[in-house]
């Protein structure tokens, strides 16, 4: 085991002179592999604030319930039990007398209300649940519509579903353009380390011929290749969240001018995680396509 240890850590020292030996090579490489991954992680992440611009925009959460006219305070207590059995999230009751209050306090509404015989208005609660797909809303919806006393229950499940349908659009054409760039990377893996082992050729061939494995020949190229996609994804994470800060300045300062507060979430450490692991699986794959290709090709 010890031994095992002592290959893995030579080559890990292999692999990192390599990279200090060329510095020019190994920043642009790493530009490539970083701009490569900034794109679908910058898409990703502003796909997630858009997202969470959606839930908190006024009423995309939102479910209006009515009770009838002739509900009384035992039924509001009924539909309130029910709901606290049902629904996972949040809601406020507004009575009748309140909806009413806040209807004359509308401009021009004032002496309309006035002139009326009596409340009109039903007693209501605004439900604010905390799943967000259209299916779950729309089974909700016809969860509570069944219930008695409930004369009505509305959700604008229309702008709820042309939303939810454009953020998987443009989740797809993410998760396609981060393809794209994954093959693009292991395209440039393939070809540095293609350079490395043609400029090594004669070491190799050495290395054959007193009896090394080819685990042995390849570990360095494999580690090589891992850690340079491992830094290229650390590159494009500092990216990323670089380029969020620059941005968060203005966009609270637009989101003021419409009367609201946002701000933008950048990327986590676990999204940090995910761009090196990322970045190093792909780097061992193209390392490997172009090791076992140049190789083969070495053999007589």
């Amino acid at each position: 085991m010890r031994a095992w240890f002592a290959q893995h850590r030579a080559a890990v020292a292999s692999a990192l002179r390599r990279l200090w030996s060329a510095p020019l090579n190994t920043l642009l490489s790493l530009l490539a592999i970083g701009i490569a991954l900034t794109l679908p992680a910058a898409g990703f992440v502003l796909l997630d604030n858009l997202r969470d611009v959606g839930r908190s925009a006024s009423g995309v959460q939102q479910l209006s319930l009515f009770l009838t006219v002739e509900a009384g305070k035992k039924d509001v207590a009924e539909i309130e039990s029910r709901l606290a059995r049902t629904v996972r999230g949040k809601w406020r009751f507004v009575a009748r007398d309140e909806a009413l209050k806040r209807l004359q306090a509308s401009e021009g509404m004032a002496e309309i209300v006035a002139s009326l015989p009596r409340n009109p208005l039903p007693d209501a609660f605004i439900v604010e649940p905390a799943e967000a797909a259209p299916e779950e809303l729309e089974a909700l919806k016809k969860t509570i519509a069944a219930w008695p006393k409930v004369a009505h229950v509305q959700l604008d499940s229309a702008w709820i579903k042309r939303f939810d349908a454009f953020l998987r659009l443009g989740r797809l054409a993410v998760t396609l353009l981060a393809a794209i760039f994954a093959a693009g990377l292991v395209a440039v893996t393939f070809n540095t380390i293609r350079l490395q082992v043609l400029s090594q050729a004669a070491e190799v061939e050495v290395a054959r011929l007193i009896g090394a494995t080819d685990a042995f020949v390849r570990r360095p190229f494999y580690y090589f290749g891992a850690l340079q996609g491992a830094l290229g994804g650390l590159l494009a994470f500092a990216l990323v969240a670089g380029g969020l800060r620059l941005l968060a300045g203005p966009v609270a300062e637009l989101a003021a001018l419409y009367g609201g507060r946002f701000a933008l979430a950048g990327p986590g450490w676990s999204a940090a995680a995910g761009l090196v692991l990322a970045g190093a699986g792909l780097g061992w794959l193209g390392a490997q396509l172009s090791v076992s290709l140049s190789l083969a090709r070495a053999e007589p």
